[in-house]
């Protein structure tokens, strides 16, 4: 079945079958030759921006970015864990080839990609002597694990010291979810406070490049602990052909400087190229959905509730097209 035959309604379905079907891919040659000829087309439309994103405004935030990462205790490095290589922070990689003792590399989004992926990921990572965690910003208990993390390397740093202050720079590239974090961590790491303070709320959207402002956000006591949120940082040059595509559909560049319809394309070839959508090939002529009905909320329910603090209980399809790669 082609691209041009499903109804919106079918895009629907196949989008939410998807997010509750985890399953690795074992694409079918014509599947295949249609997801590699929409990720030329997309990334053609990518390469054609030159870089586009990469305003005067992104370009202080890197100076400001890199003239602060020698000054912190901890560099958190935020990816998408549906694009792990892809989303890795360019400045770190340029800084040096030597392993970072003081960066942990955070996989957010992680309940919207392959676990099994996520896992050779994470121990992908630890062979390469960079610690990583996979995370979900909408658990409070995965944000619990991330601060006791953030909390054991500070104690570690400051060797052992209790009363000590320690800084963290959160950094990544557009859209990984870095404000999402920062305010869950703020929150819970007040609620644990003995001494209050004033509760602040970084700007959370689904757009890229709306956090514009280096901001300091108390996330632990004992060891005080303050991380840093910065604005998202993408490289104008990707270091091949795949990223582009990869970035537009994770919503690392923003939708108005390309084709919807070019990105959308490029989706629905990835959803057909799974194996489970060979079931979509089954459909009678008058349309029914039989193997995807319980996927399909009935008239009669209420939408389920959405976050505030993140846009990706709406994002894309649930699936890692990362490799593991430096």
């Amino acid at each position: 079945m082609g691209l041009g035959q499903l109804e919106p309604i079918e895009c629907f379905a196949a989008l939410l079958y998807l997010r509750r079907s985890p399953t690795p891919w074992h694409p079918s040659p014509s599947a295949m030759a249609a997801t590699e000829a929409f990720s030329r087309s997309l990334s053609a439309a990518v390469r054609g921006l030159s870089g586009a994103w990469y305003g005067r405004h992104m370009a202080a935030a890197d100076r400001a970015i890199r003239s602060r990462l020698p000054l912190v205790d901890l560099v958190l490095e935020v990816r998408d864990a549906r694009v792990p290589a892809t989303s890795a922070f360019a400045p770190l990689r340029r800084r040096s080839p030597e392993p970072d003792r003081r960066r942990l590399v955070v996989l957010n989004k992680a309940d919207l990609a392959d676990p099994s992926e996520t896992e050779k990921w994470m121990a992908y990572m630890t062979q390469t002597s960079c610690p990583c965690v996979a995370l979900n910003s909408h658990s409070r208990e995965s944000i619990k694990e991330l601060l006791n993390v953030v909390r054991a390397r500070i104690r570690e740093i400051k060797l052992g010291e209790s009363d000590c202050t320690g800084t963290v720079l959160l950094v990544g590239i557009p859209n990984v979810g870095k404000s999402a974090i920062v305010n869950a961590m703020h929150q819970i790491g007040r609620i644990g406070a003995a001494e209050k303070g004033k509760l602040k709320h970084a700007i959370v959207s689904s757009h890229p490049g709306e956090t514009r402002d280096i901001i300091g956000y108390k996330v632990a006591s004992h060891p005080n602990i303050y991380v840093l949120d910065t604005p998202g940082v993408l490289s104008p040059v990707f270091v091949n052909d795949e990223s582009g595509p990869q970035l537009a559909l994770t919503g690392a560049i923003k939708d108005s400087m390309l084709q919807e319809c070019e990105i959308a394309q490029f989706l629905l070839a990835l959803l057909n190229s799974r194996e489970e959508y060979k079931e979509w090939e089954n459909f009678n002529q008058v349309g029914d959905m039989p193997s995807f009905g319980h996927a399909m909320p009935s008239s009669g329910q209420h939408n389920k509730r959405q976050y505030a603090s993140d846009h990706t209980q709406v994002s894309t399809a649930k699936c890692s097209v990362g490799h593991c790669s430096a």
